[in-house]
């Protein structure tokens, strides 16, 4: 039992911190409160509902969506999960 326990707390702390991790990746383009145009030329995130950033990732992903920063974007999404998707932007929309 108690090993169960354990790798429950390991394997939650282990997403908490890969979600992180990719939050801190995107903020490295965006700002650390999602404040600015990534490399001065996408759109600036902060205020945006989670459903729009999804749209966005998912249309990066699909290569459905995106202006001058398709590209870069394109690889940042290609291995993220739905799960990655719907995560990464309720964390980002939850940010005031």
């Amino acid at each position: 039992m108690k090993k169960i326990v354990l790798t429950t707390i390991i394997a939650a702390a282990t997403a908490a911190s890969l979600s992180a991790a990719s939050i801190a990746a995107c903020a490295t383009c965006h700002g650390a409160s999602f404040e600015k145009a990534a490399l001065g030329k996408s759109q600036i995130v902060k205020g945006w509902d989670a459903a729009k950033i999804e749209a966005s990732l998912k249309g990066y992903k699909d290569g459905t969506y995106g202006g001058p920063m398709k590209g870069v974007m394109t690889g940042q999404v290609k291995n993220l999960t739905e799960a990655d998707i719907k995560d990464i932007s309720a964390q980002i929309a939850a940010i005031k």
